[in-house]
């Protein structure tokens, strides 16, 4: 594994490239990476990035707006069979008729979302912004939230706004059993419980922190707790243990009976670091979003950038 990280390091240096990877990735895939990150910070990284070759070590919707805010380069993806069951729940032509069912709707999406139901949104989100997204738009304005139901209910509870919420959702961040994470909690009492906003109800009335993975982190950090039970992908404990490694970190228990006994992302996990290598080595698969869905899915883009600053 070593020296296929060390073949890794040295194709970037020799291919002009650079590794963004997702907290979700396994830990040998974010050992390599030149930046790991969530949603936002890999947006705003992407906008960064003066490599020819960007390769994505994330899913798919991550390895396209990188590509929407990097036209000219070369955006690479391990496994084109990377995916998000979040963004697969909208799918843009049946979002395309709800949208056109509420012409005053201004549309808000989360950016778990193609590149196609990017285009038919006016401003881009992601965990870490959207409570100061929404809160930009006027009272007054109606708003659409797209995909995830569970975030828009998060959101409406925090801000009092009304939203029209699509119904979509996160398999990963519904797996969570409650059940289990009260025994857990009870087991651990000394513990801080602190959920992804993507997660449902029930278990976000049970967090003493809620946030975006980087919130999470920068949380773990900051707090005088030394224990925290974790309700989002595994793969952030990887580097949350980097940052905090005389903590305990303890995943949230899924409803699931596997390995780990926590919530991973399969679509995720799709990728190793034998399909980086193998990505990197062939530059390909190759993220192709045509010229006029990526000019309409860059605006909402931009305007979230703009007001994340």
């Amino acid at each position: 594994m070593e020296d296929l990280k060390a073949k890794i390091i040295a194709l970037k240096k020799e291919k002009n490239a650079v590794i963004l990877a997702h907290y979700y990735q396994d830990a040998d895939i974010q050992d390599v990476a030149d930046y790991v990150g969530d949603s936002l910070g890999l947006s705003q990284e992407a906008t960064k990035v003066e490599a020819s070759i960007i390769l994505f070590a994330g899913v798919h919707f991550m390895a396209e707006t990188a590509k929407i805010l990097n036209p000219t380069k070369k955006v690479i993806l391990p496994d084109l069979n990377a995916g998000c069951s979040l963004a697969d729940s909208c799918p843009a032509d049946e979002f395309k008729k709800f949208k056109e069912a509420h012409p005053d709707h201004l549309v808000i999406t989360y950016v778990n979302c193609s590149a196609e139901v990017k285009a038919l949104t006016d401003i881009v989100c992601t965990s870490a912004n959207a409570l100061k997204i929404v809160n930009s738009v006027p009272k007054e304005t109606p708003i659409i939230f797209a995909p995830d139901k569970n975030l828009g209910k998060y959101i409406i509870n925090e801000t009092g706004r009304e939203l029209l919420l699509w119904d979509g959702s996160c398999v990963v961040h519904e797996a969570f059993s409650l059940e289990k994470l009260i025994d857990l909690y009870q087991q651990n009492p000394d513990a801080e419980i602190i959920a992804h906003p993507e997660s449902e109800t029930h278990i976000l009335k049970t967090a003493h922190y809620i946030g975006s993975t980087a919130g999470m982190i920068s949380h773990v950090k900051k707090s005088s707790k030394n224990k925290f039970i974790v309700a989002t992908e595994a793969g952030i404990l990887h580097k949350m243990q980097q940052e905090v490694p005389e903590k305990i970190l303890i995943p949230a228990p899924s409803k699931e009976d596997n390995t780990c006994a926590c919530s991973e992302c399969a679509y995720m996990k799709v990728n190793t670091l034998q399909k980086v290598y193998d990505c990197l080595l062939n530059e390909t698969p190759e993220i192709i979003v045509p010229e006029n869905i990526r000019k309409q899915a860059l605006i909402p883009i931009e305007r979230m950038l703009e007001r994340s600053i």
